[in-house]
């Protein structure tokens, strides 16, 4: 099989990444390509814990340089402990969330700097996803369906919508500004139309025949 690579799932509230996520792991599997499929915050053990801090509670509960440090010490034990384990392997990684999510929700909707949003991915040695898969929906439809499911992970969705909106344009910005690796897809297509459009983007760019 070709190379292990990683790829990314990005995205506002309720756009369908886990979903997603779900059916290009089948898809890649039935070429016979191992997956790892996992998400952040979250994605091994110690980074689990950390992420029932990051996603529960107050939407004002943590400011934005103190979320972000709590999403770096999640990530630095995500990265130990799962994706660089599994590229080891010869696996490939797909990743509900990366360093865009922080980009677009903590520098860009929190006020962080980006120089310390640098500085912290230099420290954890933070890989630059092979492929970046945007999904973009309307904040109120996005919003609408996460809150249906969420239960007590809902402290990003009780943030207002120009919070929202301003994490959806960041999107938006990272796939104009790095083409070669991002994609935009419309998550407002019927689930199975978006995973077609994905796999004809992986097979597209990382070699494949989805």
């Amino acid at each position: 099989m070709s190379r292990p690579r990683f790829i990314t799932l990005e995205g506002g509230e309720g756009v369908g990444k886990s979903t997603l996520a779900a059916g290009l792991e089948e898809a890649i599997n039935r070429i016979g390509q191992t997956v790892v499929r996992t998400r952040e915050p979250g994605g091994s053990v110690g980074a689990d814990e950390i992420r029932k801090l990051i996603v529960t509670g107050a939407g004002d509960r943590w400011s934005g340089v103190t979320e972000t440090l709590l999403l770096t010490a999640a990530r630095s034990d995500h990265l130990e402990r799962t994706i660089r384990p599994a590229i080891e392997r010869g696996d490939w990684v797909i990743c509900d969330r990366f360093i865009d999510s922080t980009f677009a929700y903590q520098v860009v909707a929190r006020g962080l700097p980006y120089e310390t949003f640098v500085a912290l991915n230099k420290v954890v040695a933070a890989p630059t996803p092979d492929l970046t898969l945007i999904l973009d929906l309307d904040v109120k439809t996005g919003l609408a369906r996460a809150l249906n499911r969420r239960g007590g992970e809902a402290r990003f969705e009780t943030l207002d919508e120009a919070f929202h909106n301003n994490v959806r344009q960041a999107f938006r910005d990272v796939a104009a500004r790095e083409p070669e690796r991002c994609a935009v897809i419309d998550a407002g297509q019927p689930p199975e139309l978006v995973l077609r459009q994905a796999c004809a983007l992986v097979s597209a760019r990382l070699g494949l025949t989805l």
